[in-house]
């Protein structure tokens, strides 16, 4: 017989089995009162993953008594919401409580899916519970939000994790036959980052992969070993997450679009926030392309507005373009050298003054003081440009923005050598 993993095995049932989160199911804590009074709210509930969102949502579910309906906005659309809102109103003619809908990762929704859920809500014909990862107030839409009561659920801190190694191996019926003993859980602790799913999911592979029928000795360095020997192809919330983007952004600056799609690929496997990858491609294409091509930044943005209208999973084609477009882009990070320079020059130096003739005058006794005379007004002069100081005196001549060796630039460089002569000495 196949037993469900120990992360399912070990899911709390009912509210008092729920050992944490207690500031919002404790004695007196709004979820526990709303519980209690049988009064249940639209909520969404943000938190990383692997601190309860799914499981607070069943035991809500099942301790009002309410049917359950549940959706993933991975893989579910603006039909499946209509579908279960159309169950929902016919259920509700038969009996007095709303049922419960509970959509995991709604912030993946993108606006008119999130709004097919309004007037559900706004009926009553529905609860809505939403998980999410994100921040709700970015992530998801001001009418919905509005209508949703807010719950943060927080990461489970080293105390929790560790009771939750112990209730495992002495509670679950078959870790409990065996003679485990957690010599050292640091390993196990570590690589959880405060999600009980990942920490109990770990905990079963190393039991697993210690062959014996005697005691089961688990120490940091026996975590290590098979962690790093089953760790998966990705994962979005660890080091990987990390490691992955990384190699996405330096293919596509190293003009390699062939590793560019497959570091993309990898992530979107993965279950990576398609708004994560996208916020990087506006980065990346004012960090590293910038004056080089600077469409490149109306494109990388443009993807990523068009990614919140199309969601998944058509949103890959997109980001696959964007990708490919940028990787093949001539490369100049000089925008970005400049702004560095700049602000590196003003820790430095302070606040320098600001030329008189560049001050603006809006009083008679700034008029007196001679704001903003002797400046000279570009467009009155032949080729819309004066020859005049625009830094502070402490500051002049000072070249914060080189222009790099491309075809772009070089053109940028003739004209700035045009219009200033030696003065930036470029």
């Amino acid at each position: 017989m196949n037993l469900p993993p120990l992360a399912e095995r070990m899911r709390p049932q009912k509210l008092n089995e729920y050992l944490y989160q207690k500031h919002l199911v404790g004695e007196g804590a709004s979820i526990e009162r709303m519980v209690k009074n049988d009064s249940i709210a639209s909520m969404i509930l943000w938190g990383p993953p692997g601190t309860g969102k799914t499981t607070l949502a069943e035991i809500i579910a099942k301790e009002s008594g309410r049917e359950y309906y549940t959706l993933s906005a991975i893989n579910s659309g603006v039909k499946e919401v209509r579908e279960v809102i159309e169950q929902a109103k016919k259920q509700n003619l038969f009996k007095a409580k709303s049922p419960i809908l509970f959509i995991d990762e709604i912030h993946r929704f993108n606006k008119s899916q999130q709004d097919s859920l309004l007037q559900a809500v706004e009926k009553g014909w529905i609860i809505l519970i939403g998980a999410t990862t994100e921040n709700p107030s970015f992530e998801v839409v001001s009418a919905l939000l509005s209508r949703c009561q807010v719950y943060t659920l927080k990461p489970l801190d080293r105390e929790a994790l560790s009771n939750l190694i112990q209730r495992a191996i002495q509670e679950d019926k078959l870790l409990s036959q065996k003679k485990i003993i957690i010599k050292e859980e640091e390993a196990l602790i570590q690589y959880s980052g405060g999600d009980a799913r990942k920490l109990l999911n770990g905990l079963e592979l190393v039991v697993q992969q210690i062959n014996t029928t005697e005691e089961i000795l688990i120490t940091n360095e026996e975590v290590q070993k098979v962690i790093q020997k089953n760790m998966a192809l990705y994962d979005k919330n660890g080091e990987q997450h990390y490691d992955i983007i990384s190699a996405f952004i330096k293919s596509i600056r190293g003009s390699d679009p062939n590793a560019a799609v497959y570091w993309l690929a990898r992530m979107l496997e993965g279950g990576e926030d398609i708004k994560f990858i996208a916020r990087r491609l506006v980065i990346l294409a004012s960090e590293d392309i910038g004056m080089a091509n600077p469409t490149a930044l109306i494109l990388a943005n443009n993807t990523f507005q068009a990614i919140n209208v199309i969601g998944n999973p058509e949103s890959r084609i997109l980001l696959s373009q964007c990708a490919v477009y940028l990787a093949t882009s001539p490369k100049s990070n000089s925008s970005y050298l400049a702004i560095n320079e700049a602000i590196n020059y003003v820790r430095e130096t302070g606040d320098l003054s600001v030329p008189l003739h560049l001050r603006n005058a809006p009083t008679k006794l700034m008029k007196e003081l001679n704001y903003g005379t002797h400046y000279k007004y570009s467009h009155d002069y032949p080729g819309h440009f004066a020859f005049q100081e625009f830094l502070p005196e402490e500051a002049s001549n000072n070249a914060f923005y080189k222009p790099a060796d491309n075809p772009k630039e070089n053109k940028l460089k003739e004209y700035l050598k045009n219009l200033w002569g030696d003065k930036y000495n470029m």
